[in-house]
């Protein structure tokens, strides 16, 4: 609730004053702006938590099991598949104009965030793996539209610094299996690789995903909690409470692109109902494919009633699919490209809240 109202006096204030919510968003405050700030910063503190239970589900949960983890890390790469043809396509038959067709990875993202807010609030009665199948779909799906905007969206790529990234990484993980636990050792590591990934050219998140997944989840014989359950119990209030709602929404009230509103209804897994009208259900066709022709599993605990029902939260894009239309349009085209990626992802949630699975 923090997030979306957040979110929503975001969209109020630069629709009432364009110029004064701009004008707040490059304050400078030390390296960086407050715009900044929020894409780097915040998000990369709910992705070191997002890699926290999300290396804790494999290890530990309902996908400790690789034949239980394939099944959502394919429907993550056919989610980000799936919508980026769609928009392809809408855009390649409709329009003569190639620079449209730069947003193709629009639709591609979905946001942790909001899509696991609405899994608890229309599924509580589900089953837990339910929600580490919405995490890890989602994790590997945002993970790889990153590593989309590193390879497509990135003009220039500093090797030194990705270098330095690298090594600030790999003394993290040693001094976790060196059972250090100063914070006065880590906290200088984590902002250095977070940094330095950030000076590479590469989005900030992906050193906030790599600190997550390095940090020791298994607990030692003397230990009752281990550093990543001890680092989500402090960090996860933070993220939800103030990074979450942090992260900006800079919109105004203009038209919406066809590709990026076209593309996220249709991609991702996704069998849905809105206002009457059934959608063609693509992806899950493509999960149960891997779970009949390989020896992937879906959990135990899961139907494939509930996975379709779940499929439908992967089109809620936000954060990354903003910040993608940030890189792929300049001006009023962003802006468009961001009304339809806000469009799409209200209709999604609320044909997931009309449809809830009983």
């Amino acid at each position: 609730m923090i997030a979306l109202l957040a979110a929503a006096a975001a969209v109020l204030w630069i629709n009432l004053d364009a110029h004064s919510y701009t004008s707040f968003r490059h304050t400078d405050l030390g390296p960086l702006d407050i715009e900044h700030w929020a894409a780097d910063g915040a998000l990369t503190i709910f992705f070191f938590v997002a890699g926290l239970e999300l290396k804790r589900e494999f290890l530990l949960g309902s996908l400790r099991r690789p034949a239980d983890a394939a099944v959502p890390v394919v429907a993550a790469i056919c989610g980000v598949a799936v919508p980026a043809g769609v928009y392809l396509l809408v855009n390649g038959i409709s329009t003569a104009d190639g620079a449209s067709l730069r947003g193709w990875a629009i639709p591609a993202a979905t946001d942790i965030a909001f899509a696991l807010a609405v899994l608890a609030v229309v599924g509580s009665a589900l089953p837990p793996s339910l929600r580490a199948f919405l995490l890890t779909l989602a994790v590997v799906d945002d993970l790889i539209v990153i590593t989309i905007i590193a390879v497509v969206y990135t003009d220039t790529l500093n090797l030194g610094a990705l270098l330095g990234a690298a090594a600030a990484l790999a003394a993290y993980g040693i001094c976790q299996r060196l059972r250090l636990s100063s914070p006065l050792l880590y906290l200088p590591l984590a902002i250095g690789a977070w940094w330095l990934v950030h000076e590479s050219g590469v989005h900030a998140t992906i050193a906030g995903v790599a600190l997550g997944l390095l940090t020791r989840t298994l607990p030692d014989d003397d230990e009752k909690h281990p550093p990543a359950e001890r680092l989500e119990h402090l960090i996860a209030p933070i993220s939800s409470s103030l990074a979450v709602p942090f992260l900006r929404t800079d919109e105004r009230r203009r038209g919406d692109p066809r590709g990026s509103r076209a593309g996220r209804p249709a991609g991702r897994d996704r069998h849905r109902r809105r206002a009457g009208a059934r959608q063609a259900c693509r992806d899950p066709a493509r999960s149960w494919a891997v779970t009949r022709f390989t020896r992937a599993e879906l959990d135990a605990a899961l139907s494939w009633r509930d996975l379709i029902g779940l499929a439908v939260l992967g089109g809620v894009g936000f954060t990354v699919s903003l910040l993608v239309s940030d890189l792929s349009f300049p001006g009023t085209l962003g802006e468009e490209a961001k009304t339809g990626v806000l469009a799409g992802s209200v209709a999604t949630a609320c044909s997931r809240c009309l449809a809830r699975t009983p």
